[in-house]
């Protein structure tokens, strides 16, 4: 290659907030410390999520916040339990940020946006001496070297201790591609399917729905399989988009139906009794706008999906009870806000180290987990990447102890 073989402490690969939370330990105690990433510039989703408001992680009691990571939520425990919602609030405030915490319990900084908090924390690592470079995409092991394809060529880094902080696949322009699966993949390291996580619903809308393009449902409840959520949602040209929907994104996925209540803060009978007043010359949309308050956009989505509406009141509000939401499934991956899948639970320790490479650890998204927007994915991802962090320096001071399977 011409050029000498560097070695490294530790070498991060990925500079979203996983991969720079592990810069921020190793750094901190003094490590000689490189983070790469394939991009131009780091933490490209970082910033684009704070394009409409920064939700670091959602002010709630730890089992609360636990019960939102489904499946993984046993294994990612005693990562949240070490820097859980209190945890990421006192490290942003460390880094000169002043939150606040919304009426929903979701905590943003008062800047509402990325950039200030990453300016600090990219200038906190540099005071630690950890060495950033761009445009270095990985690929892979040449022996026990990661090689790089850089601008200036071919690239071979030797590290005592190596960080994997490279995303899912979504949103790949950003940097999240998922092509590193080939890689861990030939080295036998168990991987889970990449599937769509927080991504809206195709709906192919009849002509009458193009007027509702871009309004929101408000006040409204979404039920799939044992999931009820209250939220909001929008109807795109798409479909539905919004946190309402990813909410009950993972049950839609696996096949469960979906239904929407338009009236959740009535009981059935509540809407029984108001549909039994008396109708006149009214028809029946008007008749339900009066005693049901239903916004236009809402008595659409009753129409779209059970016309003709039937007159019997008690059958009627069952109906606006429990929309029956025919769709055509998710959103493409890419245009999903996160993944589901990647590297399996039992393809790394309780260190996040994996088995099959001593000394690299995995963190992020790149593990197979997923959770709701509203602060749930960023609080993952920094506590992965401080505890795959903390794990690395473990192993770079020769007191790592290695363990069976996480599941």
């Amino acid at each position: 290659m011409g050029q000498e073989l560097e070695n490294w402490d530790a070498v991060i690969i990925g500079a979203g907030p996983a991969g720079l939370r592990a810069a921020e330990e190793l750094g901190a105690a003094g490590h000689r410390t490189l983070i790469v990433d394939a991009k131009p510039s780091v933490a490209r989703k970082f910033l684009m999520a704070g394009k409409s408001g920064l939700n670091l992680t959602k002010d709630e009691p730890r089992s609360m916040l636990l019960s939102h990571y489904g499946a993984a939520a046993d294994w990612l425990a005693p990562m949240i339990a070490e820097f859980d919602a209190a945890e990421v609030m006192d490290w942003a405030t460390g880094l000169g940020s002043t939150l606040f915490t919304g009426t929903t319990g979701r905590v943003f900084p008062s800047e509402m946006k990325a950039s200030p908090l990453l300016r600090a924390w990219l200038a906190r690592l540099d005071g630690y001496g950890v060495e950033r470079r761009t445009r270095w995409r990985w690929l892979g092991w040449q022996g026990d070297a990661l090689q790089f394809d850089t601008p200036d060529g071919l690239r071979q880094v030797t590290a005592g201790a190596t960080v994997l902080a490279m995303g899912g696949a979504s949103w790949a322009r950003l940097g999240s591609d998922g092509r590193w699966a080939e890689t861990l993949a030939a080295d036998a390291v168990p991987l889970a399917p990449f599937q769509p996580a927080n991504a809206g619903l195709l709906i192919p809308w009849s002509d009458h729905m193009a007027q509702h393009f871009g309004a929101p449902l408000k006040g409204i409840a979404l039920c799939a399989g044992a999931v009820r959520t209250r939220g909001e949602a929008v109807i795109s040209r798409q479909g539905l988009e919004g946190g309402g929907v990813y909410m009950v994104c993972a049950a839609v996925r696996e096949g469960a139906a979906l239904h929407m209540d338009l009236l959740p803060d009535l009981s059935l009978d509540q809407v029984i009794a108001r549909l039994t007043r008396p109708r006149g010359k009214s028809s029946l949309s008007t008749h339900l706008r009066k005693v049901l308050k239903l916004t236009p956009p809402r008595l659409a989505v009753m129409q779209e999906f059970a016309r003709p509406l039937p007159a019997e009141p008690e059958t009627l509000a069952r109906l606006v009870k429990a929309v029956p939401i025919r769709h055509a499934g998710l959103r493409p991956m890419d245009e999903a806000i996160s993944t589901a899948g990647g590297v399996q639970a039992r393809a790394v320790d309780s260190g996040l180290m994996l088995h099959a490479r001593s000394g690299v650890f995995c963190a992020g998204e790149m593990l197979d987990w997923e959770a709701p927007t509203g602060g749930y994915l960023l609080t993952a991802c920094l506590a992965t990447g401080r505890w795959a962090g903390r794990s690395a320096l473990d192993y770079l001071a020769g007191s790592y102890a290695t363990d069976a399977a996480t599941a």
